[in-house]
């Protein structure tokens, strides 16, 4: 059941239960039967003088004690259920805070507040790239609080949003940093929204806000019928004020969502060198 194998769970559960029955007729026959006979009331005994096969073969008896025999499965299904709403409410509660995390992370007015003074500049110089900063944060805005709202998305959707996040990026801190952005992948597999956009968002935060050179930014996204390989790459900034304990509160955070979402289907590796951090996350597809 667990595995999602219902038709194998019914059919094993059948036999276990035929099973059982013949172990409590035979029980019933050569123990209980020959100790307490005389105490039957009539219609008893007339039920204890059949033999095994006959009782075996009842069908309405079968199902009245099959009753009995399911009580601890019925109490263990009700305990599974219990349990997944459980984690399903969790996982809401936690699908919300990320989905408002990022929202604060990446739509805050600091962000806004660029983006707009970007384009208003580009407005000024009358540039054909003002159309273009629009479009792409209105994408972002539209994506990100209607078009996020299931469980699970395809890749190809966030592809996009981090497409255009980093293009408004790029207008924000020009040739500040260098970045590069390959999409390798050969199957629109489904994938839970914003993860990924959150380890692009701290690649920013942490590696090129206080980096004074140029910085450098590495994202590959590969994906297949069976997994989606996240690798990125970000430079160290050499004058760091970042908080490292917030830092870990954020990727504590993405860890319990991908622990809820994904269980033992996932591996993330976090490491941090000398003069860069680098992740690599590996995603069972959906």
């Amino acid at each position: 059941m667990n595995k999602g194998k219902t038709g194998w769970f019914v059919l094993w559960l059948i036999i276990l239960l035929f099973v059982m029955y013949a172990m409590y007729i035979y029980y019933r026959i050569y123990y209980y039967d020959v100790r307490y006979f005389d105490y039957y009331s009539p219609i008893v005994q007339h039920y204890a003088k059949q033999s095994f096969w006959e009782r075996l073969l009842s069908f309405s008896v079968f199902l009245s004690k099959s009753i009995k025999f399911l009580t601890p499965t019925a109490l263990l299904l009700m305990f599974r259920f219990y349990k997944n709403q459980q984690n399903y409410l969790k996982l809401n509660e936690q699908k919300k805070i990320a989905e408002l995390t990022a929202l604060k992370n990446q739509l805050n007015p600091h962000f806004l507040f660029n983006t707009l003074n970007n384009l208003y500049a580009l407005a000024i110089k009358k540039s054909d790239h003002a159309p273009e900063v629009i479009e792409k944060l209105s994408d972002i805005l539209d994506y990100m609080l209607y078009r996020c709202n299931s469980k699970f998305v395809s890749i190809q959707k966030e592809i996009e949003l981090i497409e255009n996040y980093i293009a408004l990026e790029k207008i924000r801190y020009g040739n500040r940093v260098r970045i590069s952005f390959k999409n390798n992948s050969t199957e629109d597999s489904k994938i839970a929204p914003l993860l990924l956009l959150t380890f692009i968002e701290n690649a920013f935060k942490h590696g090129v806000t206080q980096e004074l050179k140029e910085a450098f930014i590495s994202i590959i996204i590969s994906s297949d019928s069976n997994h989606i390989i996240f690798n990125i790459e970000n430079s160290k900034s050499t004058i760091s004020v970042e908080n490292k304990n917030q830092r870990c509160i954020g990727l504590s955070n993405v860890q319990k969502q991908l622990d809820l979402l994904y269980g033992d289907d996932y591996s993330l590796d976090i490491k941090e060198e000398s003069d860069k951090y680098c992740v690599r996350l590996i995603l069972e597809a959906k």
